[in-house]
């Protein structure tokens, strides 16, 4: 398997003469290459007890390893663990996290193994190179399902060791530093839509901010370049025009704090990232000269009582920016982020609104690297207060919820990337536990927040002591009282609604459930009909004989099979009674008649090009509506039928209005249709002249735009006039557009309209 950054390539040349510690950057190697020395150095910086001859033996190991190996760029590939090594140590690691980093490659592309490196390392280490490794590669069928595949069994490792997702953290940060080496763009712009989508969320929901800005950045630059680059052009112009305005605007700032009597440690200004003013600009719908808090500041003071004393001197010094404050203070982020946020309009002569964050130093160190910021604590032998690292562990918890409840990898990934993004809103439950919750969430994301049982038997909700419909949304500050009833089940409605991956996973789940036992059971009467009508027992001791004539594991899998049509139930009677099975004969060809094998390829025709769908399931098309591609459409489960698609403003859907729990979303499959051109049949109510040539016009004008009369009836004949139904077979909604606008210039042809329901 190949790496996710610049790959590694073997190629027969031989290695430095001396080991890479001693070797200079040449034209193909950079400036900023780690060396082995330099990372010892850093890591005894802050851990002089550390154990730097494990180290030196993991870097040799690494060395021989990879000894063959080179990037895309010319560099040895050890360059690659050495940098990750190094990222590391910048957060202060414990020592096996160092060595991880230095071995996180060598299971996959070296002929280390990892009872080799259990026992020169030990176990531990073992463990976290194992959860680093880049997974073998899986016979799917899609590079999204191999990679929700993928980060599926990265949730698994970081649930046993969160050091694993640093290590991994650390080795995609180098990689998306030297993207821009490799020569192919699809896999350029896969490997920063990756970093965008999972790894930016996953730096993020552990408080490493600066991490997940530089990823963001760099994934932006490779993603929208035009965007960036126009960005960046006009924060270098900005810069130019004013560049003393921060060193002036922190020097205030400062005056401001210490005219007041508060202690200032630092004050320090920034710019937004290219990538968080283009996310702002786009959410928002402004311009670039509309944005109001492109530059921020910093002010860093030693103790949490310090912060507010400053709040209240920023405040009144300058005008506030109405709905900016922000006090993750008293209700810190699940990450454990923690800082006062507020927006302020600066004096003249800048008259510019800025973005204030004032922290206290300890604050600052783990919004900066969150939980990386706990990790060297522990190298000195002291814990870390497992209540706040159970809290800031919670998400991971609810990563595995998802896992255990979807029943697919692409939904697994789906159902995460909604857990991962967004902002928070924090709530309440009537006994003051905090719930932090996405922007947006509804009282059922907050029941399945709490637990999933809630979730399940949740029949309504109060909202601050008042009853509110189940799709409010929930606002910070809520206090959330959850009203459940016992046997109450999960509404499929509510997937439209809910915000969180897990709520979503679980409803999916109990619906798929669901639909199961249904399809289960109309196979269960289906058999029993069939028995029943032959006088034979077709009780379960028989069924099970024929299990293995239909590869099926279980009696339920037989019945699933036989309700959803892959197995007739005549089938199942002549395999339980072989002696009953009718004697085959030659058949005999009828002349004008297609042969009957002909008309046995219906059942392997693809199935209906839509999505949403449980696999297996009987779906069909509405009579009434005929719904075409490019219809909006919705599915209504029927019992004994499956599902059947209607048009979206289909009359006949006002008859199902009482029980929408019957109504199911889904929608049309882009790739088969385009793979597969199926024909689809519309409707047409045609008012034409009563004239001999009106249907010969008729069928012409539908034939000049490629479309096929597949059925045609005269509803109503007058003296004047006649009213003709025809069915029109067509690829989309489009062709029958084309279809409809020829029939209408066609002459004789009156009125031409398309029949719903």
């Amino acid at each position: 398997m190949q790496p996710d950054g610049p790959v590694s390539v073997a190629v027969n040349r031989p290695l430095p003469s001396e080991a890479l510690e001693n070797t200079r950057p040449g034209p193909a190697a950079r400036g900023d290459i780690v060396r082995q020395f330099e990372l010892t150095e850093r890591v005894l910086s802050y851990n002089p007890r550390a154990d730097i001859g494990r180290i030196n033996a993991a870097y040799v190991l690494a060395m021989q390893a990879h000894g063959q190996q080179y990037r895309e760029n010319g560099d040895p590939y050890i360059t690659h663990p050495l940098a990750v090594a190094d990222i590391l140590a910048s957060y202060r690691l414990d020592t096996d996290s160092i060595i991880t980093g230095l071995l996180h490659d060598v299971l996959e592309d070296t002929p280390v193994t990892l009872a080799e490196i259990v026992e020169r390392f030990g176990s531990e280490v073992a463990g976290l190179v194992d959860g680093v490794t880049k997974l073998t590669r899986l016979e799917l069928q899609s590079d999204r399902t191999k990679q929700a595949e993928n980060f599926r069994k990265l949730v698994l490792a970081i649930s046993k060791d969160i050091r694993v997702l640093l290590v991994k953290l650390a080795d995609r940060l180098h990689n998306i530093r030297t993207l821009h080496f490799v020569q192919n763009r699809d896999r350029r712009l896969r490997i920063a839509r990756e970093t965008m989508e999972i790894y930016a969320p996953l730096a993020e929901r552990i408080g490493m901010y600066a991490v997940r800005s530089e990823l963001e950045t760099l994934a932006f630059a490779q993603l929208e370049p035009e965007a960036y680059e126009t960005i960046q052009a006009r924060l270098n112009f900005l810069r130019g025009q004013g560049a003393d305005v921060i060193e002036e605007v922190a020097i205030e700032l400062r005056r401001v704090c210490e005219a007041a009597g508060i202690e200032v440690l630092e004050v320090t200004g920034r710019e937004k990232s290219p990538y968080s003013i283009w996310q702002k600009m786009q959410r928002r719908s402004i311009t670039f000269e509309q944005l109001s808090d492109i530059m921020a500041f910093r002010i860093v003071v030693p103790t949490r009582e310090a912060c507010y004393a400053a709040l209240g001197a920023v405040h009144a010094a300058y005008p506030v920016i109405a709905g900016r404050f922000k006090d993750y203070i008293s209700t810190p982020k699940s990450n454990g982020y923690q800082s006062l946020h507020t927006g302020v309009t600066l004096r003249a002569p800048h008259n510019q609104k800025i973005e204030v964050q004032i922290r206290t130093k300890e604050m600052h160190e783990v919004a900066e690297k969150g939980v990386a910021a706990h990790w060297h604590y522990k190298e000195a032998g002291e814990s870390v207060p497992a209540g706040n690292e159970a809290q800031r562990l919670r998400w991971v918890q609810d990563l595995l919820d998802i896992l255990e409840n979807s029943s697919a990898p692409d939904e697994f990934l789906e159902n995460t990337k909604l857990e991962l993004y967004q902002d928070q809103v924090f709530c309440f439950t009537p006994k003051g536990q905090l719930i932090p919750l996405p922007r947006s969430a509804t009282p059922v994301d907050f029941a399945y927040a709490v637990h999933s049982q809630i979730g399940d038997t949740c029949v309504g909700a109060k909202v601050n002591g008042r009853l509110v419909p189940l799709r409010y949304q929930l606002q910070n500050g809520d206090q959330v009282e959850i009203i459940t009833a016992r046997g109450g089940t999960p509404s499929p409605q509510w997937e439209r609604f809910v915000v969180t991956g897990k709520a979503k996973a679980r409803i999916r789940r109990f619906i798929h459930q669901q639909q199961r036992q249904q399809t289960r059971d109309e196979g269960h009467a289906m058999l029993a009909k069939a028995f029943r009508r032959e006088g034979l027992d077709g009780s379960e001791r028989v069924l099970e004989t024929t299990l293995k004539t239909f590869k099926c594991a279980t009696l339920d899998d037989l019945y699933i099979a036989v309700g959803n049509g892959s197995i007739g139930p005549k089938d199942v009677v002549h395999a339980a009674y072989p002696e009953l099975r009718p004697t085959e004969r030659a058949p005999r060809p009828l002349v004008g008649l297609p042969a009957r094998g002909d008309k046995k390829r219906g059942k392997d025709e693809p199935k209906l090009p839509i999505t949403g769908l449980i696999a297996g399931m009987s779906v069909h098309y509405a009579g009434c509506c005929h719904p075409l591609p490019g219809d909006r459409i919705v599915g209504i489960v029927t019992t004994g039928k499956g599902v059947t698609i209607h048009i979206a403003d289909c009359p006949t859907l006002e008859s199902f209005a009482a029980t929408p729990e019957r109504f199911i979303d889904v929608d049309w499959d882009a790739e088969a249709l385009a793979r597969d051109h199926p024909a689809h049949t519309a409707r047409l109510c045609v008012i034409a002249a009563n004239e001999p040539q009106a249907v010969a016009n008729l069928a012409n004008a539908v034939a000049k735009h490629k479309g096929t009369v597949s059925q045609l009836k005269i509803a109503h004949r007058q003296q004047d006039f006649c009213e003709v139904l025809v069915d029109v077979e067509v690829r989309d909604l489009g062709h029958l557009s084309s279809v409809i606008a020829g029939l209408r210039g066609a002459p004789n042809i009156e009125q031409v309209e398309r029949v719903r329901g």
